[in-house]
């Protein structure tokens, strides 16, 4: 969808119900929300495969991001600062062509140690998604939702 050019005022009479895009975006985020955990209930994150880039996309954001420590809370600040969001930028462009819906918006558990909740998730992109929970699958963090799920 455009908008026109850019600095182009927006006609309100032929603009689209952005009221109800938000809403299906909303619908959206949160069943990928929701399917994504129900499979870290169903599978150890471990051995849990997001995508079929799954080993670049770990080995593309350890190098671009080495200070990132998947066992660590995300500084939410830091990843939306102008420099945060110049850095992500390129390393999403990368996949632009090659990961579905990479820049569709999605929640993001802010530690691994927690449950989504409204505390703990921050708005992200698809594929600050996919590095950050590719790496955290990587290093075993999630594996206790399984175990958590399959002791009650």
């Amino acid at each position: 969808m455009s908008l026109g050019p850019a600095g182009a005022s927006l006609n309100p009479d032929q603009a689209e119900n952005f009221e109800d895009m938000e809403k299906q975006f909303a619908v959206k985020a949160v069943q990928h929300m929701t399917t994504y955990w129900a499979i870290l209930e169903k599978m150890k994150g471990s051995q849990l495969r997001l995508t079929k880039m799954d080993d670049e996309i770990y080995e593309h954001f350890k190098k671009d991001f080495p200070e990132l420590d998947p066992a660590e809370t995300i500084n939410e600040d830091t990843m939306k600062s102008k420099e945060g969001k110049e850095r992500w930028r390129n390393f999403m462009m990368a996949y632009e062509k090659k990961i579905d819906d990479y820049n569709f918006g999605t929640m993001l558990r802010a530690n691994p140690n927690f449950e989504y909740g409204e505390k703990e998730t921050i708005f992200a992109m698809r594929m600050q998604f996919y590095a950050i929970e590719i790496a955290r699958n990587r290093h075993g963090l999630n594996d206790w939702v399984y175990e958590q799920a399959h002791t009650a």
